[in-house]
């Protein structure tokens, strides 16, 4: 969901615009139109699809500058994230989505499949740098200039698993993604596979924020083929927070559902989607790529401890969020929330009388009108267990 801002630079030295401006000012001081350095990743846009700009992220010194897993592990600030994600420059060239055969696609290939930075020369047609602007709704990210020329100067670390599934090129690529998220390859690593079109049969580039989206929803679905065969658990509900971003976690003792409400603490506003015990078809407009981020926690843990639920998940946003940084901030306030205890109730009117008064003292939010809409909550009062088929 967009979320509603409140910035002011009356006090700069702690005003959210203005720090993000002092990192682009600092890198337009320091950047250079040729450079050696490191490309932890690429970035494919979706602007005038199928024919799109497709991006080498570098910098010249890296500094776990792509790194989301150990951000959230070491609880990293927004603002050293975004001093981060600023210096990563998007080195850019142009391509059709079907055309994968291309001297700089190939590049962009070699350096999503690396599990290390790949060392690159980069020669752009300008200093990259920033229109510096007040805009608060742009995710952090460094300029984006086209380049001259780009070369790798040493070969890329690849993997032998990740090698072994990109020659594979009879194998779909959700079965690609599923195989290496089981052999420990995150999600991360993933996205940037798939958008370098390097998994399934009628191989294409894939916009980066399509393929975050469609790896969490691929693994989830693999995922949901056995959690519907498990025995269903109790009422339990998690509570946690990354970076602003609040999550109250209810799983219900029922057949599994999933529900996702997200709102603003200062706004009566909300979003919402759902799925029943089925899943869903259609894509989750309402809350967008957060929908799939957040399942997939939840789905995670009922995979470890091999109990279904219905999970019903409230996201209350703050202010302490106050510059977006992508999905993965949901996905990982949820883990977040699901490691730390939960709290048992007798049944799902307690549970939800908690999380009601949780918000209300927390954040003085009302989430009545919620629970009242909920599909979820509807669905679970008439659901039949699976023992009266």
């Amino acid at each position: 969901m967009k979320v509603p801002l409140h910035w002011s630079l009356q006090h700069k030295e702690t005003s959210p615009i203005y720090q993000k401006l002092q990192s682009q000012m600092s890198f337009n001081l320091a950047s250079k139109k040729d450079f050696f350095g490191k490309a932890p990743s690429i970035f494919v846009g979706r602007f005038g699809y199928p024919n799109i700009n497709v991006g080498f992220l570098s910098v010249e010194k890296y500094n776990h500058n792509d790194e989301p897993l150990l951000w959230s592990k070491d609880d990293y600030s927004i603002k050293k994230i975004i001093d981060l994600r600023t210096q990563l420059v998007n080195s850019r060239f142009s391509a059709n989505v079907k055309d994968i055969s291309g001297r700089y696609t190939e590049l962009s290939q070699e350096v999503a499949m690396s599990d290390k930075p790949a060392d690159m020369e980069i020669n752009l047609i300008k200093r990259p740098q920033f229109k510096l602007s007040l805009q608060q709704d742009a995710a952090p990210h460094g300029p984006s200039v086209n380049i001259i020329k780009a070369d790798i100067t040493e070969n890329p670390h690849i993997p032998t698993k990740i090698d072994k599934i990109v020659s594979d090129t009879d194998l779909l690529a959700n079965e690609g993604i599923n195989t290496l998220f089981s052999k420990g390859v995150d999600e991360h690593y993933l996205t940037r596979l798939l958008s370098a079109g390097t998994l399934g049969i009628k191989r294409k580039l894939v916009p980066t924020r399509w393929s975050i989206t469609a790896v969490d929803d691929n693994v989830g679905k693999r995922m949901l083929q056995t959690i519907r065969t498990y025995d269903m658990t109790g009422n339990l509900a998690y509570f946690g927070s990354h970076l602003g971003n609040y999550f109250i976690v209810l799983f219900l003792d029922d057949l599994y559902s999933y529900e996702l409400f997200e709102a603003h603490y200062k706004s009566p506003k909300y979003t919402t989607d759902h799925e029943s015990f089925s899943g869903r078809t259609k894509y989750a407009e309402q809350c967008a790529g957060g929908y799939y981020a957040a399942r997939l926690p939840a789905l995670e843990i009922m995979e470890k401890t091999k109990k279904q639920s219905s999970v019903l998940v409230i996201r209350i946003i703050t202010d302490e969020y106050y510059a977006p940084l992508g999905v993965w901030v949901v996905r990982e306030a949820v883990r977040k929330a699901l490691a730390n205890k939960p709290i048992e109730f007798s049944s799902k009117e307690l549970m939800f009388e908690y999380a009601k008064k949780l918000t209300k003292k927390k954040f003085n939010y009302d989430i009545s009108q919620m629970l009242s809409s909920s599909i979820l909550i509807k669905e679970v009062g008439v659901q039949k267990r699976l023992g009266q088929y």
